[in-house]
């Protein structure tokens, strides 16, 4: 063997045992979400994070395996799904009320289309900037998992299911709370609500009824129920600002994240602390009780007169357009459901 030979294979056997990804075989069905009509093109998923078939799938076993948050005291553990039932559009419902520092979670649903922070109270609970970051300051959080981090991680490497899920979705099988946030996180972010009777009316495949369009009328104009500026309308069909605000709910002039009203027939009971069981008790109170502190937000215009003061016919048509936000398609979707059941 010549000189240069011998140097060629030194070289090769240095770059193997370097671990040269040159050699590797790891390669991850990348995919972007889809475009879809009049919903934002910006996106919150990062550079070192994109979505893959094989980071969404390992995401999707973690949020509904409780075996990662076991205890002595409590064997049958805790998953991410507890707190967010696809039935309820990814929040906690009615009959699985879960309280965490004084607020209900809030439902999983597009938010990878949310660039604001995240949580009823933003950064003064999770100094977030990313979904990443809040689900990993999350899964540290005892209020919402009672293990500290590095013994959740070893629960999920003593699985095992996911060594061989963690070398799909990243090239190792070295299983690290970094990645678990990032394999959630993908999950989440494939969490799309975009089948609404309203995303079919705004795409011209069906027409709202007489009821409901006099409700979105209503919704989209300040003479009228005034909730656009807060929630949106076919401007922002994402149904959220994602901003806090004082919203006058009470006297207490706390500014809360605005919540998305997509999916809200199944997100029942409303606001941060779950004080309303129906939608009617929620129009009623924007309509006539409101509370006009002196923090409310600008855009509550009609706080000084105790509410919007809605005729009973137009709660009616309110409530029919607001029903028009439910999308059983995403509620139902097998791709958002639990793994271990299928």
């Amino acid at each position: 063997m010549g000189m240069g030979a011998a140097a060629c294979l030194v070289l090769s056997c240095l770059c193997v045992s370097c671990g040269d990804p040159v050699e590797t075989s790891f390669n991850p069905a990348y995919f972007d979400l889809p475009e879809t009509a009049f919903f934002p093109t910006e996106t919150n998923i990062p550079a070192d994070n994109r979505l893959c078939a094989e980071g969404v799938e390992l995401g999707r076993y973690l949020f509904y395996d409780n075996r990662i948050a076991a205890t002595s005291d409590h064997p049958e553990g805790v998953s991410c799904s507890e707190c967010h039932r696809q039935a309820a559009a990814f929040d906690c419902g009615a009959d699985n009320l879960r309280f965490v520092r004084g607020g209900l979670p809030l439902p999983l649903q597009n938010l990878a289309y949310n660039t604001r922070a995240l949580g009823w109270s933003g950064t003064a609970v999770y100094p977030a900037t990313t979904l990443e970051d809040f689900i990993r300051l999350t899964l540290a959080d005892s209020a919402e998992f009672a293990l500290p981090t590095d013994s959740i991680i070893a629960h999920i490497a003593a699985i095992p299911l996911y060594p061989k899920l963690y070398e799909a979705a990243f090239g190792t099988q070295d299983i690290t709370l970094d990645r678990t946030a990032k394999a959630l996180a993908q999950f989440v972010r494939t969490l799309t609500s975009t089948h609404s009777k309203f995303d079919r009316y705004m795409r011209g495949e069906e027409r709202l009824s007489d009821e409901e369009m006099q409700g979105y009328v209503l919704f989209t104009t300040e003479e009228g129920a005034d909730c656009f500026h807060c929630h949106g309308g076919a401007g922002n069909v994402l149904f959220s600002t994602y901003m806090l605000a004082v919203n006058g709910l009470d006297e207490s002039d706390v500014p809360y994240r605005i919540p998305s009203l997509r999916n809200i027939a199944h997100t029942a009971p409303y606001m941060h602390d779950g004080r309303f069981a129906t939608l009617e008790e929620v129009i009623d109170r924007y309509s006539e009780h409101v509370y006009a502190t002196p923090h409310i937000s600008p855009l509550m215009h009609h706080a000084d007169e105790g509410g919007v003061q809605l005729t009973p016919r137009e709660k009616q048509c309110l409530k029919a357009f607001l029903l028009t936000l439910s999308d059983e398609d995403f509620i139902t979707n097998p791709r958002f459901s639990n793994p271990f059941t299928k």
